[in-house]
C-alpha cells in the first residue's frame, strides 16, 4: 500500500535521525521483550537500515530491523545485506510484519504526497505500532517522519506515538547553516506548505532566526555556542522539549501542538 518512491538514499543520508531515535527511544527498546525497527521506503540500496540496525544495537543490543519497500526489485536487490537481526520485506503503509513495532521510521518517503493525505498515512502507521503498556508506564512505538537532503546536513522530522503527534525536531550540521529557516525546505509534507504567514511553523522560524542573529557575538566561539545560545532564547516563547545536551547536536525538538497547521 502506497507509491513506488524515486528511491534516491546514500549512506549516512540518515545518521542525523537515527542517533535522536537512539538517544530518545534507545530506552524503551531496551525494556521491550522483543524490540522490532522498520525502516520504511529504504530506497535503491539497503544503506539506512543497515545502519539503523548498526546504531540501534549500541543502545539497544536485541533490536531488529526489518527493511520495507513497496518496490520487488528493491527488495530482491537488499537480500544480499540481510543478516542476523535485519531482514527486508516487499510492503508499504501496512508494514507487513507479524508484530506491532516498536519504531517506524519513514524518511524523505511521503514527500511526494499530497499534505491531504498526511493525516490518513500516519494515522494507519501509528495504529501499527505497539502499544503504551499501562503496567511499565510505556508511552508505546515511535513513528518517526520527516525529510532531509541528499547527504543529511539538514532534517525535520515529526515523532508521533499511538495517540498521534508528540513533536517537531530541526537537527542540522551548523557549518552548513546561514541562518535556522534555511531549514524549512526540508520541513515534512504535513509542515511544508504552512510556512507562510498566520501559521505557526512560520513564525517559529521567523523567531529562530532573529535569536539567531541576536546570537551574533556568540559565533566568536563558533557555531555550536551561538546555535545553543539561540534555542535558549527561543525557549522563552516556545515550549522547546530539549535541552543543551541534544542543542550541542544542532538540533532543538519543540511540542508538536506548538507548530501544528491551522485548520
Amino acid at each position: 500500500m502506497g507509491t513506488v518512491t524515486r528511491g534516491t538514499t546514500n549512506p549516512n543520508r540518515l545518521r542525523r535521525m537515527d542517533r535522536w531515535i537512539a538517544a530518545t527511544h534507545g530506552a524503551a527498546l531496551r525494556r521491550a521483550a522483543d524490540p522490532v525497527a522498520v525502516d520504511l521506503g529504504y530506497g535503491a540500496a539497503p544503506w539506512t537500515a543497515v545502519e539503523l540496525l548498526t546504531r540501534l544495537r549500541e543502545t539497544a543490543p536485541r533490536a531488529r530491523v526489518v527493511g520495507v519497500e513497496i518496490d520487488p526489485a528493491r527488495v530482491t536487490a537488499a537480500q544480499s545485506y540481510a543478516r542476523d537481526g535485519l531482514v527486508f520485506r516487499h510492503g508499504g503503509f501496512e508494514i507487513p510484519v507479524p508484530q506491532r513495532p516498536h519504531l517506524i521510521r519513514a524518511a524523505n518517503v511521503l514527500r511526494q504526497y499530497g499534505e491531504a493525505e498526511v493525516a490518513d498515512v500516519w494515522a494507519r502507521l501509528c495504529a501499527r505500532l505497539a502499544p503504551p503498556d499501562p503496567a511499565t508506564g510505556a508511552r508505546g512505538g515511535l513513528l518517526v517522519e520527516g525529510t532531509c537532503d541528499e547527504i543529511g546536513r539538514r532534517h525535520v522530522w515529526v515523532a508521533l506515538g499511538p495517540e498521534g503527534p508528540r513533536t517537531v525536531t530541526f537537527a542540522t550540521r551548523l557549518g552548513s547553516l546561514e541562518r535556522p529557516s534555511d531549514l524549512a525546505e526540508r520541513l515534512p509534507k504535513a509542515l511544508i506548505h504552512r510556512n507562510v504567514p498566520g501559521e505557526a511553523v512560520h513564525a517559529f522560524l521567523r523567531d529562530f532566526d532573529r535569536a539567531w542573529a541576536a546570537a551574533a557575538p556568540y559565533a566568536s566561539y563558533g557555531a555550536r555556542q551561538r546555535w545553543i545560545r539561540a534555542v535558549r532564547d527561543l525557549t522563552a516563547d516556545w515550549p522547546v522539549a530539549d535541552g543543551p545536551a541534544r542543542w550541542r547536536q544542532g538540533e532543538v525538538t519543540v511540542h508538536w501542538a506548538a507548530l501544528a497547521p491551522r485548520m
